[in-house]
């Protein structure tokens, strides 16, 4: 395929894929619900890392939100439908393992553009690429836990190889937003840049990246994602099985509730 050809996925075009010579920009692409993750999106997520890390032409990929957020996570109407509908639940869960297995099998770099609010699902995409970028007013927050799920689906995973176990905790308990600084300065990003400025900062990185010798660039990701690999194997399964049942407990569905009811698409 062509340079700068944008790849259309999902019937609303929920994601999008555009080529910069070796070099692929993924967009979230639903700007309305800041990103949200609904049925389509998700799907999309957990389809396109296998395509990405089978393409021999990709050297480098950069991931970013259309409009103001990077990703607000899931779609609170989906999050409905899961805490009733245990099949649709289960095949959305089974995603969320693949979207983590998936990007960990892309052996080229993988580059976050954080252009806005990373939340829950958003939270855990970035945690699972190899460099971070925010922008100033960027920040990353997990709120599993407080809205009453299990965080199974990556940040529970990766945040204490990334930074302390401790702050890890502190973040991924209270679910408290995380400013760009403050993710920098324990380790969760490499770079805060200025607002509007993410995706072509990653993209230069990613486009220096393609340019070093391709054998060298993937052996040694793999190297330095060995354990994070392991953490995965060992700890996904569990995470998500917890995760699943935590759609039963009355906490999340009452909090779940008062979260519809605020929500302006309800």
């Amino acid at each position: 395929m062509s340079e700068n050809v944008v790849e259309r996925r999902g019937p609303g075009a929920e994601l999008l894929v555009e080529h910069h010579g070796a070099v692929r920009l993924v967009t979230l692409n639903r700007p309305e619900a800041f990103n949200a993750a609904d049925e389509t999106l998700h799907r999309e997520l957990a389809l396109i890392w296998p395509e990405l890390a089978a393409d021999p032409d990709v050297a480098a990929i950069v991931i970013t939100g259309a409009g103001k957020a990077f990703s607000g996570g899931g779609d609170l109407n989906l999050l409905e439908r899961m805490s009733d509908d245990t099949e649709l639940r289960a095949s959305v869960l089974a995603e969320g393992g693949a979207i983590v297995k998936g990007m960990l099998s892309v052996q080229v770099p993988i580059i976050a553009a954080v252009n806005g609010a990373a939340v829950g699902l958003g939270c855990s995409l970035a945690a699972t690429c190899d460099i971070v970028v925010m922008e100033e007013q960027a920040y990353l927050a997990d709120p599993h836990v407080a809205l009453g799920l299990v965080a199974g689906d990556g940040g529970a995973i990766t945040w204490p190889l990334l930074t302390s176990l401790l702050k890890a905790k502190e973040y991924i308990l209270l679910g408290d937003r995380l400013p760009a600084d403050e993710a920098l300065r324990i380790g969760l990003a490499n770079r805060v840049v200025p607002t509007g400025t993410s995706v072509t900062t990653a993209l230069e990185l990613a486009a220096r990246l393609a340019a070093l010798p391709p054998q060298s660039v993937r052996e040694t990701k793999a190297l330095l994602n060995r354990a994070l690999h392991g953490a995965v194997e060992s700890l996904l399964h569990d995470a998500l099985v917890a995760e699943s049942a935590s759609f039963d407990e009355p906490a999340f569905r009452a909090n779940l509730s008062k979260m519809l009811r605020r929500s302006p698409s309800s």
